[in-house]
């Protein structure tokens, strides 16, 4: 099995398993910090946007390890793209551009509405699924269990109803 948009072959599964709970565990037996992405965009946001919401000091003081997780993250997908041969923008979506024929406009609102959505959904659920499907999960903490089996049941519902009922 090659890569979707590389044709490069795969990295097996259970090394970026042991990774992702490398860092867990580090996160957490070594710094006491919780793994989550979510709260990384606060920081980002945090940045620019001085409102009491952005620099409450629970956010302002995880700044010194969360911004450099969040460049590790971007740098390890900008490398594992080059080590892969590269990468280029594309707006070609497949069968959704078959059914649909939006354009790129309809594309771009297609995504920004999804995208609004994921959010109110992560602050809905206090965390986004890497909070609560890995490092909640590890922790056998009940919302975070709740909030897993709701996002995946979401996604199996969506899924099915995407491509069986619409297309």
């Amino acid at each position: 099995m090659h890569l979707i948009l590389t044709d490069a072959a795969p990295i097996h599964w259970a090394f970026g398993g042991a990774a992702i709970s490398a860092i867990t565990l580090a996160l957490l037996y070594i710094g006491n910090r919780r793994l989550g992405v979510s709260t990384g965009f606060e920081n980002i946001c945090s940045l620019v946007v001085r409102t009491s919401y952005f620099t409450r000091e629970s956010l302002v003081s995880s700044h010194s390890w969360r911004l450099p997780l969040l460049t590790g993250l971007l740098l390890g997908g900008v490398l594992s793209a080059l080590l892969a041969g590269g990468w280029e923008t594309t707006w070609a979506l497949g069968m959704f551009d078959a059914e649909f024929g939006w354009g790129n406009g309809g594309k771009l609102a297609w995504m920004f509405g999804g995208g609004l959505l994921i959010g109110f959904g992560t602050r809905l659920a206090g965390g986004c699924t890497s909070g609560h499907g890995i490092f909640g999960m590890s922790n056998l903490e009940l919302p975070s269990v709740i909030s897993t089996v709701s996002f995946m049941a979401a996604g199996v519902v969506t899924t099915n109803l995407i491509y069986r009922v619409i297309l």
